[in-house]
Order: C-alpha cells, then structure tokens, then sequence
C-alpha cells in the first residue's frame, strides 16, 4: 500500500489537534530509503490483506516496510488499528476500538504459514478497554501460530497492562512466546511528554516479571532516540533494563509522523548509534540493534536464530 499523505495521517491523530505545529526536518541521507516496489513487496501485502490483518508496518509508518515485505517478513498487529492510548510519537490512531475478533488469531496462523515465516512478530495496540488488556487474545494467536506453524518461532511485543491484574501477564507467559518483547520507547524524563499514558518503572517490573515467571523466556525491549534525551540517561536506561534482567536490546531513530507529533530534536548519527551498541554489549546484553533504521521486529528473526545457534554451540562444547 502506498505511504498515507501527510493531511490523511494528521486527520487520524483527533487527540493530537491541540498541539502546536512542529516541523518537519529533513532526514539525511544515513536515514533514507526508498519506496517499496518489488514483487516480494506486493505478495506480502496481498497475503495480509486476503486474511484482512492489520500490520504495524503500515500503522506506525515503518521505514523498513520495503526491505522486510519484500522478504517476506511483517509484523501483525492484532486486537484492531485503534489505540486507546495517546503517545505523542506514535502514528496509530487512537479512539475507541472495536470488539475483538475470535477468528484473528486463526488468520494470523494462517499468514504466517503462506508466508513460509521461521519468526514471527506479534504485537498489538493498546486495549485499556479491556479487563485483562487482551492478555487472553494474544496468549490465544500465540497458541493458533504454535499449532499450525509449530517450527516457526514466536516474538510479542505487548502493551503495558497497566490497569490490569496479575493474571494477565501470566496468560502471556503461559502460552510460551520464544520471546517476550516490551519496549520502553524513551527514557524515564521524556515519559509525561511522549508517554503520558504509560509508567517507566511499571514497564520495568513487567519486564523483570516475565522472568520470574518463566525464567527461560527472552525477554527484550527498545527505545527511539532524537527525542530530546541526552546520552547519560540512554545508558541508564540500558542499566535499568540489566537490572532487570532484559537480554536483548534495541535502539533506533525517531521519526516524527506529523507536524501533530513530537518533534525530533536530533538525528542521531550512524557514529553515535555505534557508541551506543558498543555500551549495551559491555553492559551485558545477549543481542542488540543499534542503527538509525533499527526498530523493535527489524531483522528480529535473523537476530534471534543467530542467538539460538550460538548457544546450542556452547551448550554442546559444555
């Protein structure tokens, strides 16, 4: 699908009308990519729309959509394309969504096998609507995916479950992700401005609970950079998620959907990015991303598969 127009995305985002104008800058050149066009590109977008999904590829305006469709790869996000919450990065719409569909994760399993897919991303939108968020859900599309592609591995990365109980972080767990990804998206400073729906040190402990539930499971999170945080608070963040016993990191550029958005107050050179990888595997991560493309489902199955044959190497050399 060809990118939305820029009026048409800022006529998505009601919630962001107050906000004054803030301008656009012009990407340099590390930064750009070109449109997608490729028969791989157009055989991934007709599989998802034949099962009528809705991916964050398209929803958050990804850079990579190109690269990843064209191989095949997309991230779906399941429980509808309408937000409850109101993060002044993000290029979801917000609003009130729709009932939940009993028959999604069935079509997801059944995408995931037409794409012939060794690793598969699922994530969603928020759902404070519902009582257990969409724990229940994303535990039920988990388990739709093992069963019809039970070689593919499984990411999530899941909202927040901020209001909700207990029980609902452990449907999660219990359906056995391969890796249970939340991203932190900013550091703890910038979190009333670009996520003033959402608790840092909550994310945190979601984070450190999924391991105590089940402590074989990946876990990973990310954050975007250029938001106007400084490096000192990057690299305590990188702490904070070690201290939570997070293994696999990833870090990527922000880039402003509208002049509705929060703005980008720096572009974060390729230089930079480079200090910030080397940092996160002196700190002890078990896989990092660090570019100015990378986001959460970049290349994630390429990451994580290198990850398993390294440690079946080892285990076998024990």
């Amino acid at each position: 699908m060809a990118e939305r127009d820029l009026s048409d995305r800022t006529q998505r985002h009601p919630e962001k009308a107050h906000r004054p104008d803030a301008p656009l800058l012009r990407k340099p050149e590390w930064i750009r990519v070109k449109a997608p066009t490729s028969d791989g590109y157009k055989r991934t977008r007709d599989i998802l729309r034949d099962n009528r999904l809705v991916t964050v590829c398209e929803e958050a305006g990804c850079p990579n959509v190109g690269e990843c469709w064209s191989q095949g790869h997309a991230t779906m996000m399941i429980m509808g394309e309408i937000c409850t919450r109101g993060c002044t990065f993000c290029n979801v719409a917000t609003g009130r969504p729709d009932a939940l569909d009993a028959f999604e994760p069935l079509r997801v399993a059944v995408a995931v096998e037409k794409l012939g897919l060794n690793h598969v991303v699922i994530t969603s939108v928020d759902r404070d609507d519902l009582d257990d968020g969409g724990a229940e859900h994303i535990a039920q599309t988990i388990r739709a995916v093992r069963r019809k592609n039970p070689a593919t591995t499984i990411e999530v990365l899941t909202p927040d479950f901020l209001r909700c109980p207990p029980s609902a972080l452990e449907a999660v767990v219990e359906a056995r992700p391969d890796v249970f990804n939340h991203n932190l998206e900013t550091v703890p400073g910038l979190y009333p401005e670009v996520r003033p729906g959402a608790r840092y040190f909550h994310s945190l402990r979601l984070l450190q609970r999924v391991k105590e539930l089940d402590p074989a499971a990946f876990t990973k999170s990310g954050i975007m950079v250029g938001l106007g945080e400084d490096r000192q608070a990057v690299l305590q963040v990188m702490d904070d998620l070690r201290a939570a016993d997070v293994d696999f990191l990833t870090v990527g550029q922000y880039l402003q959907p509208t002049p509705k958005h929060h703005a980008v107050r720096h572009f974060v050179t390729p230089e930079e990015f480079s200090g910030y990888e080397k940092a996160a595997w002196g700190k002890g991560f078990l896989m990092v991303s660090a570019t100015p493309l990378t986001r959460s489902s970049y290349h994630a199955g390429s990451d994580f598969e290198r990850l398993r044959a390294a440690r079946l190497a080892r285990l076998g050399q024990a």
